[in-house]
């Protein structure tokens, strides 16, 4: 495992977004926003199991994000690695608090229908630019 840098863990950290890439079926890449949160130099974001991401990252746990400092956004991290754990367990708390740190306030869309999952991903590349 590679370690985070120093710009890499302040952007994470900070209420910036993440574009994270996975790669469909067919080889083609998709790409969203997401929230994103650090658990040491583990990065790690969330999503629903109607996600393309999840679906993606369950077959092919490779994966590259972008992380934007959202005051100067030619300052920002990439970061290649891949998915080492996709589990249910603590994932709608842990959407709250993502949700506290970017809006404030709880998750407001719960739904027993369209569970979510904590996706952990371990560097294996992190590239700074700018900072």
């Amino acid at each position: 495992m590679v370690h985070l840098t120093e710009l890499a863990k302040r952007l994470i950290d900070g209420k910036n977004l993440a574009s994270v890439a996975t790669l469909m079926p067919d080889g083609s890449p998709e790409v969203a926003p997401v929230w994103v949160e650090r658990e040491g130099d583990t990065v790690v974001i969330n999503a629903t199991t109607r996600r393309q991401r999840y679906h993606d990252l369950k077959r092919d746990p490779r994966v590259a994000l972008c992380v934007f400092d959202m005051g100067n956004i030619y300052t920002n991290v990439m970061i290649r690695g891949r998915a080492t754990e996709i589990t249910k367990k603590g994932a709608e708390e842990d959407i709250d608090r993502l949700s506290m740190k970017y809006n404030g306030r709880k998750y407001p869309d719960h739904s027993p229908e369209n569970p979510r999952v904590i996706i952990r991903i371990t560097p294996e590349r992190v590239f700074n630019w700018g900072g």
